[in-house]
């Protein structure tokens, strides 16, 4: 009788590059640009159906609309660096389109922290990934936070840019303490209705096509 060599075998396998790899950054630009459409569908929306409140709403439509990009990005790379990088590459879209550098900033800071907690839980754990997909979605904060802390700065940066004063007192027509909060909680609320649902059909779909 032949002695049974899987065990040690499976035991000895070398395990899975856990940086990432040529074809990894592949994956991330496609599921970056996945992102960055749904961004642009969020703005639409925002623009359309929520007057002028449109700017400070977008995160948070774009939180509920860009669950299932997120979830599949996790649970097909599974890897830390891909949240990271797709944040970044959007961030970095925000800046050189004209945003202030504090744009920049919170798409290196909010994706790095849910990299790191969905690693926490191997991108395996639905808690930590729903929590990551949370903090990631603060990521796009960086455009409008400047709005309630720099006004001065982003005033003069769209007088720069040729706006009046028309344009400029309805820029921040709704920017109050309240406003700030209100904006905030809906991100929280959104990203939680749409990483639950991008969970539910990377389970109900994706799982069982085989595709994760």
């Amino acid at each position: 009788m032949t002695p049974d060599h899987s065990a040690s075998t499976d035991a000895t396998a070398p395990d899975k590059p856990r940086k990432l790899e040529v074809a990894d950054l592949i994956t991330i630009g496609v599921f970056a640009a996945l992102y960055f459409v749904m961004v642009c569908a969020a703005t639409l929306v925002s623009t359309l159906f929520t007057g002028g409140f449109g700017s400070i709403f977008l995160p948070a439509i774009a939180a509920l609309i860009s669950g299932c990009v997120y979830m599949l990005l996790a649970a097909r790379l599974g890897k830390f660096g891909g949240i990271t990088v797709m944040g970044v590459v959007i961030g970095l879209f925000l800046f050189v389109s004209g945003h202030f550098v504090l744009s920049f900033i919170a798409s290196i800071v909010f994706p790095v922290a849910a990299d790191l907690i969905a690693r926490a839980g191997k991108y395996k754990s639905k808690a930590l990934l729903l929590v990551s997909y949370v903090v990631f979605s603060y990521g796009l904060t960086g455009p409008i936070l400047p709005l309630w802390f720099m006004k001065d700065a982003y005033v003069a940066s769209l007088q720069a840019r040729g706006k009046d004063a028309a344009y400029i007192d309805g820029v921040f027509a709704n920017i109050n303490t309240g406003t700030f909060f209100v904006s905030m909680a809906a991100i929280l609320v959104c990203a939680l209705i749409g990483g639950w649902f991008g969970q539910k059909m990377l389970r109900k779909h994706f799982v069982k096509a085989g595709i994760v």
